[in-house]
């Protein structure tokens, strides 16, 4: 069956004409090093061989290296470098239509990373996988009015099928609360059917206007989970439950210090109640809402008639939630720990963790050592971390130590023939560059490497959430009246100040400064305070912030 799109005019997405064409961040980068002439001696040794020289060399070598790479300093531009890193991390390139993404192997891993620790936790709080379609009838959109309201701009609608045109215009999902509705209440007839929870992976279609790759394309992944209860007080603790999942992911796998709380009746999702946010900041200062949960009441089981029989006999409908987080999770990872040299990534979602680089000079050294670093991958893999053994010849070690530096592993051993005759490496962390981040005579001894490796996974795990918890706490500012909020937002800062406005003074806000209300934080200071803005008794305060 052929079936065709007709879909909204697209006024600005990845490409500045109508042709296929790649952005100048990604076009002329498909060899992201100039590879050098391969000859017999064209690694260096090791420096653990012979630290003083090797190291001058080392260096030497990477400062060549680094002259053929192309990727813009974060300072410079921040939107150029992250692009740039994407690119030459090769975690994602763009797809023949304007506004999409094909997610390479590299970025994909990361994806699975987060998918495998959030399974886990999903099935552990009691909820089950399945699958909804892709396609929703657009009678199901047009039953919940705000909803429908909400999604229209960004909806792509099939209109023709089998060459026919179709009899209802269908939905390709823009997300699954209406569709989850239908089949809920085909499903759900007495107080024993309740609660019912599931989740799907599944890719999502929103037409946007303004993309950028990982935070915002027309189709991404993610999971949504879907929850039908008895009660509200059910709901909201199932909605409470589930940000706290994500919140306790962002900390403890990536590394990433959001900040939870709900948010404001304007930045509420379309069709719910109550909607609560995990907020991270990037390292351009800017707001990434990283994940949801959403407490949609009654509105999606009365526009439906998803109704069970209480204990009392009495037909009532259900109380349900919604939550997601999608692959924007990923570029939330490129923001917050990348640097000028690339990607950096927590070892909890690195795809590797360890890179092995074998160095030698002579054809006799390479069976050595090429034997030592196998039996290191083994030592190491055997207690469940995760290797790479970059044993290719025709590359130097310097640009393996670049290349590897860029895709964000985090540690990287060396091993050369004097390292094989000391039974010893060289480690090297991805966090901390140069001299300072290289430790020389690691035993290669199974039970002493591997608890020096495990060691410093967790360091640099650590170091990553202590560095960016100190950069968000260093860009929040406390402010207690408007122009307060407007200086510090025009120095890039998140305002935190105290607010009882009306709506219209939010959105006031956002015309004026570029700044919405992120949410108003879970964990709230103590004492009276006074709304910024109209000068009433508030009792909570809200930070607002420039957002992607």
């Amino acid at each position: 069956m052929v079936v065709s799109l007709r879909l909204p005019t697209l006024a600005s997405l990845f490409f500045s004409s109508p042709s296929i064409r790649r952005s100048p961040a990604f076009s002329g980068r498909r060899l992201y090093f100039r590879p050098p002439p391969l000859t017999a001696s064209f690694c260096a040794q090791s420096a653990a061989s012979s630290p003083p020289e090797t190291e001058d060399r080392v260096n030497n070598l990477k400062s060549r290296v680094n002259q053929d790479r192309v990727i813009t300093p974060r300072s410079q531009d921040f939107n150029a470098w992250y692009l740039d890193v994407i690119a030459n991390a090769e975690l994602a390139d763009y797809g023949p239509v304007r506004g999409t993404m094909v997610i390479r192997p590299y970025g994909y891993a990361i994806w699975e990373a987060i998918q495998d620790y959030l399974n886990v936790k999903f099935k552990e709080t009691g909820h089950s996988n399945m699958y909804f379609p892709q396609f929703i009838p657009y009678s199901f959109i047009e039953k919940e009015a705000s909803h429908v309201e909400g999604f229209s701009p960004e909806l792509a609608l099939v209109t023709i099928g089998g060459g026919k045109e179709l009899e209802e215009k269908l939905v390709v999902r823009p997300t699954s609360e209406t569709i989850v509705n239908h089949m809920f209440t085909q499903w759900i007839h007495s107080y024993r059917d309740l609660p019912l929870m599931v989740n799907q992976w599944a890719n999502v279609t929103r037409w946007e206007m303004r993309t950028k790759p990982f935070v915002r394309t027309l189709e991404f992944l993610w999971q949504e989970g879907h929850t039908a209860h008895a009660t509200l007080e059910e709901a909201e603790k199932e909605a409470l439950l589930m940000i706290d999942v994500y919140t306790k992911f962002a900390y403890a796998q990536a590394a990433i210090p959001v900040i939870a709380g709900r948010k404001s009746k304007v930045e509420t999702f379309a069709g719910a109640v109550r909607t609560y946010t995990i907020e991270a900041m990037m390292g351009d200062q800017k707001a990434l809402q990283a994940g949801t949960s959403h407490n949609l009441g009654q509105n999606f089981s009365r526009a439906f008639g998803t109704q069970f029989t209480d204990e009392n006999g009495q037909r009532q409908h259900v109380w349900q939630t919604s939550w997601a987080i999608s692959t924007r999770f990923v570029g939330g990872i490129i923001m917050t720990h990348g640097d000028d040299a690339g990607l950096m990534l927590p070892p909890k979602i690195a795809p590797i963790q360890v890179v092995i680089v074998p160095i030698w000079k002579k054809e006799n050294e390479k069976a050595g050592v090429l034997n030592a670093a196998s039996s290191v991958k083994e030592v190491l893999q055997s207690t469940g971390i995760k290797v790479k053994l970059d044993d290719s010849d025709q590359r130097t070690p310097g640009w393996k130590f670049n290349f590897w530096e860029m895709k964000g592993v985090p540690l990287r051993i060396e091993i050369g023939p004097r390292d094989v005759s000391s039974g010893s490496v060289v480690i090297s962390r991805r966090d901390v560059p140069g001299k300072q981040g290289k430790v020389f005579g690691i035993s290669m001894d199974p039970s002493i490497l591997e608890a020096y490796v495990k060691d410093k996974l967790d360091e640099i795990q650590s170091s990553l959430l202590s560095r960016a918890t100190s950069f968000r706490d260093s860009n929040i500012v406390d402010v207690s009246s408007y122009d307060e909020l407007k200086a510090a937002i025009s120095l890039g800062k998140w305002a935190r100040g105290p607010w009882s406005a009306s709506d219209a003074d939010e959105l006031k806000v956002k015309e004026e400064t570029g700044a919405t209300i992120r949410c108003f934080p879970f964990e709230q200071p103590q004492g009276t305070k006074t709304c910024l803005m109209t000068g009433k008794p508030a009792e909570e305060v809200a930070i607002f912030a420039k957002s992607y």
